[in-house]
């Protein structure tokens, strides 16, 4: 084997890794976003929950 196919092989190697590397963190960062994203749903939700529960209260002690 020559020392061209051997830097090729090498090449290649380095390549294919790199791309498996990058492939796979693009699936963790996507799934950490749509957690962030799920994460911030439900403190929106929560939120809402305890306004509402709160103009509930205030409305029914006024009357």
């Amino acid at each position: 084997m020559s020392i061209k196919s051997i830097a090729r092989v090498a090449l290649s190697l380095t390549l294919l890794s790199g791309a498996a590397v990058s492939l796979s963190a693009c699936n963790t960062v996507r799934g950490a976003g749509q957690d962030v994203s799920s994460v911030g749903h439900n403190v929106s939700r929560g939120a809402n929950a305890t306004q509402d529960a709160i103009q509930r209260h205030t409305d029914a002690s006024t009357h």
